[in-house]
């Protein structure tokens, strides 16, 4: 069995999949770590969901949220996530568009599946941004690019559906709306 706690990154640096030591904040291990935390956010929102279909797509999504990973943690890595992700991703925003009545600015979060949701969604546009950043000086896929953004989409129709089942959608009424 393999040792957990090896004490190899006591001095802050790490090994990429493909043997390269770098610093622990590398962009790429900002990158495909920030995807490690919305799968764990994922496991947590799936148990949050009340939906099963909602409990269903999260469970398969966190698998492709560690295809993601795995494409972002070398820079060797071949590209895992391809067009027929995007496209069930997508499909899926299709699917939830029709059953959630967006009218206005939405206020995510006022039921435990909902409020799980959208901390998925906020720790998936960080994984964007975290990726956007490695793009600006290594190579990354313009796939994964486009699939973690329509990801983050897809988070917050859920994250509104949730509120949307159990009748707790809330939306900012105009009077309320204010500049910050």
């Amino acid at each position: 069995m393999s040792r957990i706690s090896t004490g190899n990154g006591d001095h802050g640096r790490t090994h990429l999949w493909s043997g390269e030591e770098v610093p622990k904040d590398d962009p790429r291990v900002e990158a495909y770590g920030t995807l490690d935390e919305l799968q764990a956010f994922m496991g947590a929102a799936r148990h949050a969901a009340g939906s099963p279909e909602v409990k269903t797509l999260l469970e398969n999504l966190r698998h492709e949220v560690d295809k993601a990973a795995a494409e972002l943690a070398s820079a060797d890595s071949p590209a895992l996530v391809a067009q027929k992700e995007i496209r069930a991703v997508e499909e899926a925003i299709e699917d939830f568009e029709m059953k959630v009545p967006l009218k206005g600015f939405v206020v995510t979060g006022s039921t435990p599946g909902g409020s799980s949701l959208d901390l998925c969604r906020v720790v998936a546009r960080r994984a964007e941004r975290r990726a956007v950043r490695l793009a600006s000086r290594d190579t990354v896929s313009a796939l994964l690019l486009v699939f973690l953004n329509r990801l983050s989409d897809l988070l917050f129709l859920l994250s509104c559906y949730e509120d949307h089942r159990e009748g707790k959608l809330t939306f900012r009424n105009k009077k309320e709306e204010r500049n910050f």
